[in-house]
């Protein structure tokens, strides 16, 4: 029974037969080629017969194995390698079919190579989930035929395989060896000149060209008879909260992932610059109450915490509760502490209605709130227009890109700081507004 499961008839067979058939017709004109095309026949199935000997004669053909990672970064592409040893003493061809997870919705997947004789080779294919969760990989099965090409033999490995999709840790790769150092700014992230001084104080220096005349030590200068100068700090251990709104106004998506997605791996990463600056992070998602929360700490483990947590994140896209989220803020966080808010707002009538529950956070705490411009009003605004219909669009678009900086302009009235930006700049710019923060001392 296996082996009739695992034999199937390749292409080239049905040609060749087609091909007999044709000339059993021809035989029908031309009689004298009759007893020739039964000798085809007879040909055809001894090649056959012979085929199936060279594939089943091993019982262990082929050896593959499917290589991938612990776990999938959201939003990013992951490699995918298959392995494969070839143990037959014939070079042979190969149709590779992965059953992919059903998120991808990959209903063609097919590799077809050529493998030498007692050879290894090895191919690789690249996977982008954009949500979160379990993927269940099926079997892997490898159709291999020899040089006669007229059957092919399935094998099957790696049967029932489930890996686990993170936030994106290949962007929290990508900054951590960055976070602490100048290199920073090689990847987007601004240079920005200190304006004044935090007071923690960390050492007693000679002066170099540069240093700020201010904070010359006239007591260490008259002992050492040398100009020196007192060098200062960030502040550390300052708590930072990472806010997720995960109601319906991150539903909209973009590039395949939401932007509830996209907040998320912007979570991570700046959780990870936050714990190595020194400074504190936690964080809390909220819709209808608040929820999925970390406090702020420097621990050791906050960040496989903070993974884990970000990973557990559901939501059904309800309507936030801004008046749960500051109650929640008020009776929880005690200190005063910054607190990044990823959020949406598509209009003035949708920020007037939070307003009032946003500028009683930022009575008590430094609130940065991160919106969203929409990338496809820009395509609308950049067109061309050629008809009427097009006109009016445009201007609507217009209407709402402007509504947009409206939105930061009033955040901005009551003291309130914002980042709006694209869904692709998002962990870019959050950086940026936190190193600011703290270049600044203003927390």
């Amino acid at each position: 029974m296996k082996f009739i499961k695992s034999l199937y008839l390749n292409n080239f067979f049905f040609y060749v037969l087609l091909g007999i058939i044709g000339l059993f017709v021809c035989a029908f004109i031309f009689p004298i080629t009759y007893n020739g095309v039964w000798f085809l026949v007879l040909v055809l199935i001894t090649f056959l017969m012979l085929d199936v000997l060279l594939l089943y004669v091993a019982r262990t053909g082929i050896e593959a194995s499917r290589e991938m990672p612990e776990k999938l970064s959201n939003g990013d592409l992951n490699p995918v390698n298959i392995s494969v040893q070839n143990h037959y003493t014939f070079p042979i061809s190969i149709k590779i079919i992965d059953e992919i997870p059903f998120q991808f919705q990959v209903r063609d997947f097919k590799i077809e190579r050529t493998v030498k004789a007692t050879a290894q080779d090895k191919v690789s294919y690249d996977l982008r989930p954009t949500e979160r969760g379990e993927y269940y990989f099926g079997n892997l099965n490898i159709y291999v035929s020899s040089p006669l090409k007229l059957i092919s033999r399935r094998f099957t490995f790696d049967k029932d395989k489930m890996v686990p999709t993170y936030p994106s840790y290949i962007q929290l790769r990508k900054y951590d060896l960055l976070a602490f150092s100048n290199n920073l700014f090689q990847y987007g992230i601004k240079k920005i000149r200190r304006i004044g001084h935090t007071m923690e104080f960390e050492q007693i220096k000679e002066y170099v060209q540069g240093d700020d005349l201010r904070t010359l030590n006239w007591k260490a200068t008259a002992k050492k008879n040398a100009l020196m100068v007192n060098q200062f700090q960030d502040e550390k251990s300052q708590s930072v909260y990472l806010a997720i709104d995960k109601g319906r106004v991150m539903q909209m998506p973009f590039n395949g992932l939401s932007l509830l997605d996209y907040a998320i791996n912007s979570t991570l990463v700046l959780a990870n610059v936050i714990l190595k600056k020194q400074d504190k992070a936690g964080i809390f998602a909220f819709s209808k109450k608040v929820e999925n929360r970390v406090f702020a700490e420097k621990r050791g483990s906050q960040m496989q915490k903070i993974l884990e947590t970000l990973y557990n994140i559901k939501t059904d896209f309800f309507e936030s509760d801004y008046s749960r989220l500051y109650v929640d803020v008020k009776k929880n966080i005690n200190q005063r502490s910054l607190i990044i808010l990823y959020t949406n707002f598509e209009t003035m009538d949708g920020l007037n209605r939070q307003l009032p529950y946003l500028k009683g956070i930022a009575k008590n705490h430094l609130l940065v709130v991160v919106f969203f411009s929409n990338t496809e009003l820009n395509e609308i605004i950049n067109k061309k227009t050629d008809t009427i219909q097009e006109v009016y669009d445009k201007v609507i678009a217009e209407k709402f890109m402007f509504e947009k900086r409206l939105i930061a302009n009033e955040l901005k009235k009551y003291g309130i700081h914002s980042v709006l930006t694209q869904p692709e700049n998002l962990t870019l710019d959050a950086i940026n507004k936190y190193l600011e923060i703290k270049s600044r001392g203003i927390l």
